[in-house]
């Protein structure tokens, strides 16, 4: 461990990052693909609309059950592990959701499949940025496998629809299956544990393990409000993504164009996610760019809910997706400056966690509460409205990252503002 203080940047660090990123657009696009087709999956299928939500809700509801256990593999035995499992049942589950692609029971059980890898694949992301990158780079870091999972939710979102009118369903899936074993076996050979000397003096060398840091956590004022920020944002997100073609399909809307206002909310995912991170990354500073993140996602959550012309839901898609999107990697890197020294996965894995549950509960409670007639949503939109002023103002509590204003102490590893532990 002598050469341990020594200090160098890889340019492998780019690779280990790009083979990554190709991951989680796939995990991404495995979960979303029935959301821009979902009328037409439940005449194919001979299901129920809901039983077709079920094939991303479910990656939900394994992702509460899978978290925590993935980020104990993950700071246990290394994200080459860790990412390893989540690539292999990505490879795995895909094909055989291809080749049994015509009944809807082995889809289900393909779909599980796949979510069980997510979790391995999700929190890993600020573990790779702090194995790889200095301090001043990793919400740049965390942002491009971010900005992935944005990619792989276009691909489904947009081309999904055409896909299906062009090969049907069975081969829509089978295309999918194939490009996510290439993708898994791409990632597993290009990914590394970490370089040969650290990228940064504080690099995390004092993490503590899973439980002593969700203990940690919990403990936390910041952490608990970035918790309801995830609950809130990222729920909302799974749920509107998940009931996008029905959200807008009372105002006169089709398949085709709600594939579109739903690649579209990536979109300004990818630019929010490529631009905000950045800017905190050279400003050096979390909180100001995440409360411009809640905020501004408010007049696209507004027009998503009240427009009723296509060209202002394209725009308030966009708008929406920009800001929202951009708050999730930060947010990542964030929660693993603040809620040092526990470690990254579980800090990253239990604010998606808060996700989930919200998405598993917005997503049933849309359905629940439509309008019997019309099959309106308003009414839940108007709800999510409500609770983006509650974080809004929220976020406005929080405090700045004492890592990325230099208060960490590379000699004792501890804040300026006191011993993280006690």
């Amino acid at each position: 461990m002598a050469e341990a203080t020594t200090v160098r940047l890889y340019g492998y660090r780019w690779v280990v990052l790009g083979g990554f990123a190709l991951l989680n657009a796939l995990v991404q696009m495995n979960w979303i693909t029935f959301a821009p087709v979902t009328g037409d999956a439940a005449l194919f299928y001979g299901v129920s609309e809901l039983e077709i939500g079920l094939l991303s809700l479910v990656f939900m509801v394994v992702f509460i059950v899978v978290s925590i256990p993935a980020s104990y593999i993950i700071d246990t035995y290394g994200i080459r592990v860790g990412i390893g499992i989540g690539a292999l049942l990505t490879g795995v589950f895909a094909l055989t959701r291809g080749m049994f692609a015509d009944a809807y029971t082995p889809v289900l059980i393909s779909q599980i499949g796949l979510a069980v890898g997510q979790p391995f694949v999700m929190n890993a992301i600020t573990k790779v940025a702090a194995h790889w990158f200095p301090l001043d780079e990793r919400a740049t870091a965390a942002a491009i496998p971010s900005l992935a999972q944005f990619v792989g939710i276009i691909v489904a979102m947009a081309a999904t629809p055409y896909v299906v009118s062009g090969s049907g369903m069975t081969g829509m899936l089978m295309i999918y299956g194939v490009l996510s074993v290439v993708g898994a076996v791409v990632a597993l050979v290009l990914i590394r544990e970490r370089p040969p000397t650290p990228p940064s003096l504080t690099d995390d060398n004092r993490r503590t393990r899973v439980f002593e840091g969700l203990r940690h956590i919990f403990r936390q004022k910041d952490m608990l409000i970035l918790l309801l920020l995830f609950f809130v944002g990222l729920g909302m997100f799974n749920a509107i993504s998940t009931w996008i073609e029905q959200i807008v399909a009372p105002r006169g809307f089709g398949p085709e164009e709600a594939g579109m206002i739903g690649a579209l909310m990536v979109v300004g995912g990818i630019f929010g996610a490529g631009i905000l991170p950045v800017l905190s990354d050279r400003r050096r500073r979390r909180k100001p760019f995440l409360l411009l993140a809640v905020a501004g996602m408010a007049p696209g959550l507004i027009g998503l809910t009240f427009a009723a012309g296509y060209p202002l839901l394209l725009l308030s898609s966009f708008v929406f997706g920009f800001f929202l999107m951009s708050a999730y990697p930060l947010g990542f890197q964030y929660s693993a400056e603040i809620s040092y020294p526990a470690p990254e996965s579980t800090s990253q894995g239990i604010i998606v966690m808060a996700g989930q549950v919200s998405g598993v509960l917005f997503i049933l409670g849309m359905d629940a509460f439509k309008a019997e007639t019309t099959g309106s949503m308003t009414g839940s939109m108007v709800v999510f409205i409500a609770l983006t002023a509650l974080v809004i103002a929220l976020t406005g509590l929080l405090d700045e990252s004492p890592m990325i204003l230099g208060n960490l102490d590379p000699a004792t590893d501890l804040f300026s503002r006191g011993d993280p532990t006690s």
